[in-house]
């Protein structure tokens, strides 16, 4: 086990770490660091390779106020680790209470000869570019979800990708059980979008992560994500993927049309790919549609699926709230269960807001105490029962100025107001699971939106799947040949501005 204690704590710039290094059954060894807010991930590493030459090191866990388990394997996650550390001195001292020490544990594997590795099994091979798929095999033994380090150390490796070459940098995104992050590679100086997934979860991820493997090994399109390679470490597996400088169309605000049109043309080109390939999607939604300030476009993550029991606990702007209604409600879904989720995605990225119902997020506490605004939207089949004695309510707003979409006034506000806390800012997703299958689709506004677009967007949420465009009306519609000009200048232009207005609004560093 590792030790790390702090000196007398005057500044920053003056911390002390006195890291101590506990060797498993046999004493410790302590190590003085005078510049404890720069440490490093990797000089720890170091550290523990000295004290424990017989073992590979690769990363370690310290423990949090609740006594939990907390691993680092970056210098993000170091940093955050020695933050954590210095409020609870900082704590410590204000109450002249002694200052405890923090406690790290080396994550050591057995040496080579004492390995006993076993399960997931994966051939893979150099890229895209190589003939042919990977052979995969997912023959876990039922007792492996919960396999020690010893058992994963690294039973996944292609092309030059490894966890040494790697450093992790900022966190660019969370979903479908993995942390996405900005890494560079050293041996090729690429910059790189690094998806990590821990293997102790459930078998069914595992076969997901090595759907998506299979998956971007066949694909060869300007319009998907390229992939540079993976491996597994201990029971995470990295998947090395292009770096999009813009990151995903979660993040940005309303888009306008003109920019919207040229962005639905890389998308539809892609999934267009991927269906001529024989793969669903799965997953549409704004945050794997990738942007970058050259102006490209390209879908990622696909491959995923997940069974509805498993996600009703995730909130409803997640994967569920972009599912067509006939998967949500068990069906068989094909290609044109992809259509849906296209045409609720470019809804949502049209009108700037998630377009079914809603209670906005982070207001219902302030409206309580009449200090902000706050929406509510409700429809008969997801609130039956909103006050007590009325079951046969029709659709009811209550309009905030400056908030888009309400339409009317509810007198009665210190009722709606207990709900909005009763139900702590949110419809549940089981009920706005209920909306998407029960209700009309929604539309957009009209004088809003051209035609062509209302038109698209309408034909792609028809509530019957046969109903909607097959592949080639998606590109033959007028809204996409509309925009199908091959000028990438134009969402180029839009991203860099958006992003210009970001920094800006952040300020400096």
């Amino acid at each position: 086990m590792l030790w790390l204690a702090l000196g007398p704590f005057h500044a920053m710039e003056n911390q002390v770490l006195v890291i101590r290094i506990k060797i498993p059954n046999s004493g410790a060894v302590d190590w003085t660091v005078h510049s404890g807010p720069q440490l490093l991930f990797r000089d720890v590493l170091d550290v523990i390779g000295q004290v424990l030459p017989e073992a590979t090191t690769t990363a370690f866990e310290y423990e949090d106020e609740d006594g939990d388990r907390i691993t680092v394997r970056s210098d993000e996650e170091m940093k955050a680790m020695l933050s954590y550390y210095y409020s609870t001195v900082m704590e410590q001292q204000v109450n002249g209470q002694l200052i405890e020490p923090l406690q790290i544990f080396p994550r050591a594997c057995k040496p080579p000869g004492e390995r006993n590795i076993h399960g997931l099994k994966v051939n893979t091979r150099a890229g895209p570019s190589q003939h042919g798929s990977p052979a995969v095999s997912d023959s876990l033994p039922s007792n492996s979800l919960k396999k020690s380090s010893a058992e994963l150390k690294k039973i996944l490796a292609n092309g030059q990708m490894n966890e040494q070459d790697i450093r992790y940098r900022d966190t660019l995104g969370h979903g479908n059980g993995g942390t996405v992050y900005k890494a560079y590679h050293v041996p090729s100086g690429k910059i790189l979008a690094v998806k990590v997934i821990l293997l102790d979860i459930t078998l069914e991820l595992q076969k997901q992560i090595m759907s998506e493997l299979e998956i971007l090994y066949k694909c060869d399109s300007s319009y998907i994500i390229g992939f540079y390679g993976a491996f597994f470490v201990e029971n995470r597996i990295s998947i090395c993927t292009e770096f999009m400088d813009g990151g995903s169309l979660d993040v940005y605000r309303k888009i306008p049309e003109h920019v919207l049109g040229r962005i639905a043309i890389a998308v539809v080109k892609g999934l267009t790919y991927l269906w001529s390939l024989k793969i669903l999607h799965r997953d549409v939604k704004p945050s794997n549609m990738l942007v970058n300030t050259r102006g490209q476009v390209k879908l990622c993550d696909f491959g995923v699926s997940t069974q509805l029991v498993n996600s009703i606990a995730k909130t409803y702007v997640g994967t569920n709230a972009y599912m067509a209604p006939e998967r949500i409600s068990g069906e068989q879904y094909g290609i044109h269960s992809d259509v849906w989720s296209l045409g609720i995605s470019f809804m949502e990225l049209a009108l700037g807001r998630f377009p079914y119902p809603q209670i906005q997020h982070g207001c219902w506490k302030e409206r309580s105490t009449g200090e902000a605004p706050a929406s509510l939207f409700l429809w008969p089949s997801a609130c039956p029962i909103l006050w007590e004695g009325q079951s046969s309510h029709q659709r009811t707003e209550m309009i905030i100025p400056g908030v888009p979409g309400c339409c009317s006034q509810i007198s009665d506000r210190l009722l709606v107001l207990a709900q909005i806390q009763k139900n702590q800012g949110s419809l549940m997703p089981l009920q706005l699971l209920q909306c998407i299958v029960d209700e009309d689709s929604p539309v957009l506004p009209v004088g809003e939106f051209s035609e062509p677009f209302v038109h698209f967007i309408t034909q792609c949420m028809r509530k019957q799947p046969k109903e909607r465009p097959a592949p080639e009306d998606l590109m033959g519609h007028p809204f996409i040949m509309q925009f199908n000009d091959g000028n990438a200048t134009v969402v180029s232009m839009w991203v860099c501005r958006a992003l210009e207005e970001r920094r800006s609004q952040q300020g400096p560093p």
